[in-house]
């Protein structure tokens, strides 16, 4: 098997999708408070799809608005810009990668276990008093390093997922004995590449160790979403596994089983819409 190294997945990510302009200056400004919303709102609704896209979810129960918004403008002056912005960056993402380069690889499962992860991600965030636009964004790109590797080298992921299954192991561990690599490195040479805030390069960093020294809080949120909807199997994948729930997250969320009883409820009821949405 050939191992392949940073380098090369560093030197393909030029050949990836672009994301629409629009989103590109969405995602580098997501620390930015000073942005003229009139140019942007403008700039998105141009993108019809996207505008499409991005009103069904402001309109969905995810925000349970009492009134509809149909402009970009009208989402920003109810939802805020923060969340307006998270909205059309969830909409691009979703429709940007190309499918069925790798037969093994669900496209399918895979953006319904991030959309799950999303969801979850900003239900735990309102529990805990944290940013929920950045956990709902941080939830959908946790794992976009699995899309980078299996867009750039379909052959090589094709073997990664027939390793998984004769294994019966964690995806990240097929991918390191197959590739050399995996998801989590190769997500943050794309966090790097599209210039996403390094709040967001955080949780794709660790959410698969929430108790390294740098972590953070949200890679804990995406870290123990992660988990629950592995458990509540949103991804529909065949012989799943589910991760363990790093203790040192599970006691930093502080959360009683009532309340993860809450999560979970929650969770399957906003998933179906936004899934129907977001891959409809």
């Amino acid at each position: 098997m050939s191992a392949i190294v940073l380098d090369d997945v560093l030197k393909r990510l030029a050949d990836l999708p672009s994301l629409p302009a629009v989103v590109m200056e969405l995602l580098t400004s997501i620390d930015q408070e000073d942005i003229d919303i009139t140019v942007l709102a403008k700039k998105v609704s141009h993108d019809q799809a996207l505008t499409a896209k991005t009103l069904r979810l402001a309109n969905s129960s995810l925000y349970g608005l009492q009134v509809r918004v149909t402009t970009i403008q009208q989402a920003i002056t109810y939802l805020g810009f923060q969340t307006t912005r998270n909205l059309i960056t969830a909409s691009a993402l979703t429709g940007c990668f190309a499918e069925g380069r790798c037969a093994a690889f669900d496209h399918k499962a895979f953006w319904r276990h991030s959309i799950g992860s999303a969801c979850c991600a900003k239900v735990l965030a309102r529990k805990v008093r944290f940013n929920q636009d950045y956990a709902f964004t941080a939830g959908l790109l946790h794992d976009i390093g699995r899309l980078v590797l299996v867009s750039s080298y379909p052959d090589l992921y094709q073997q990664v997922m027939e390793y998984r299954a004769a294994n019966d192991t964690y995806v990240q561990d097929a991918e390191l004995a197959v590739m050399g690599v995996d998801h989590v490195e190769a997500g943050m040479a794309l966090a790097e590449h599209w210039n996403f805030s390094d709040t967001m390069k955080m949780a794709i960093a660790f959410h698969h160790d929430p108790g390294a020294p740098d972590a953070g809080l949200l890679a804990t949120i995406v870290h123990v979403a992660n988990a629950i909807v592995h458990a509540l199997d949103l991804g529909r994948e065949s012989d799943d596994l589910v991760p363990a729930v790093s203790p040192v997250a599970w006691t930093a969320l502080g959360l009683n089983e009532e309340c993860y009883l809450q999560v979970f409820r929650e969770t399957e009821l906003q998933y179906e819409e936004i899934t129907m949405i977001l891959m409809g």
